[in-house]
């Protein structure tokens, strides 16, 4: 931000991304960044009824507001029966948030109820920007791009989606305590009653829990620990399957936990990332500057995962390993790769050219400038 802002203005927010992490948590950076600049502004929140914005958003100290909304499904088009309704509903629930609220902008990070909220603020003439996390863009945001007046992205090349003179390249917010002082890290080892300075692996089966990954690691995690290989591993949902597997009795140098709640500090100690390839978990990589082995989840639309995973992959930023091949491969590949120090330097020093530690920044950047031209 530049040093003319005054940070005694009064901006009204309204914000909405959710439905997954991937939308939510750069929305609630943004949100954090614009708070941090501006203290006194005000801060609205829209999600989609049920999902996890509802819950994680009163947590970060924001109000909320649910929509009846919901995607298509493509996999039962009989689910698609109350779209419609939905959809009513929800644009005219949009229009009394957004008359009761009077925004100065509204901010969209992708999901279903950024686009009814997004959509009639543009048609009430209220400023309006997008960010896109992906390489292939949400449906959202791709029927949004046309009424919008910004397009906040991470990658050359979308203009193929969006109109290129709304297009600004500013990378994807990345939460501010991602960002560690790494002499610290004697200390960070030991939150995971790990040993300092030993081979250490890092396996992110997501907050929810990727069963590949999870199945993958279940196979190979023995002969890892014989290799002189320490792992902290993020199971998800499936923590307490694995706990019945282990019968409580965890082996030495294995860090075994349903979610990671030090999540830098993680980053921090890791030599080697094993994860799928959401957008916000590969630009946390970058800023890292940490090697890693993607397996891009099968199960997202238009097989995004796997498009992000090669943006890196084509320029020697990451190893993919598809879901496919996973429960074969991990132990092999994680084995020869996280003792091959040559290769692990050249992954990081790759992955490092992603990261942009001020896409946060920028993207406020972005938003005060638009209010400020209207």
């Amino acid at each position: 931000m530049n040093h003319t802002t005054d940070s005694s203005k009064m901006y009204r927010f309204i914000i909405s991304g959710g439905g997954t992490g991937g939308h939510l948590f750069p929305a609630i950076a943004i949100a954090n960044k614009l708070r941090s600049i501006f203290p006194n502004s005000k801060f609205l929140f829209v999600g989609a009824l049920g999902k996890l914005e509802m819950e994680k958003v009163p947590l970060e100290g924001y109000e909320i507001k649910g929509l009846w909304i919901s995607g298509f499904q493509r996999d039962d088009l009989w689910k698609n029966i109350t779209l419609p309704l939905k959809l009513i509903y929800s644009f005219l629930r949009s229009y009394f948030i957004l008359k009761k609220f009077k925004p100065h902008i509204a901010i969209g990070t992708g999901g279903y109820a950024s686009f009814p909220l997004l959509y009639i603020a543009s048609i009430l003439k209220i400023p309006t920007i997008i960010q896109e996390q992906n390489f292939f863009p949400g449906i959202s945001n791709k029927l949004l791009a046309k009424k919008v007046d910004r397009v906040c992205t991470v990658y050359s090349g979308m203009e193929k989606y969006f109109p290129s003179g709304k297009i600004i390249i500013t990378g994807n917010p990345v939460r501010d305590d991602i960002r560690l002082d790494i002499h610290n890290k004697d200390k960070y080892y030991q939150l995971f009653s790990l040993t300092s300075g030993k081979k250490t692996l890092l396996v992110l089966g997501g907050s929810l829990g990727a069963r590949t990954i999870n199945e993958a690691l279940l196979r190979c995690y023995e002969k890892l620990l014989q290799s002189e290989i320490q792992i902290i591993w993020q199971a998800g949902r499936y923590h307490h399957q694995l706990m019945e597997k282990f019968q409580s009795s965890i082996p030495s140098g294995l860090f075994l936990t349903p979610f990671i709640q030090q999540m830098a500090e993680a980053y921090s100690v890791a030599d080697l990332v094993v994860s799928r390839a959401g957008a916000i978990t590969l630009s946390e990589l970058a800023v890292m500057e940490k090697p890693a082995i993607l397996i891009p989840s099968p199960n997202v639309t238009e097989d995004h995962q796997t498009k992000n995973a090669m943006a890196l992959v084509e320029k020697q930023a990451a190893i993919l390993i598809t879901d496919k091949e996973a429960v074969e491969k991990l132990g092999t590949v994680v084995t020869e790769l996280i003792h091959n120090e040559k290769l692990l330097n050249e992954l990081s020093q790759n992955i490092s050219l992603f990261s942009r530690k001020e896409s946060t920044a920028e993207i406020a950047e972005v938003i005060v400038n638009l209010i400020e031209k209207k």
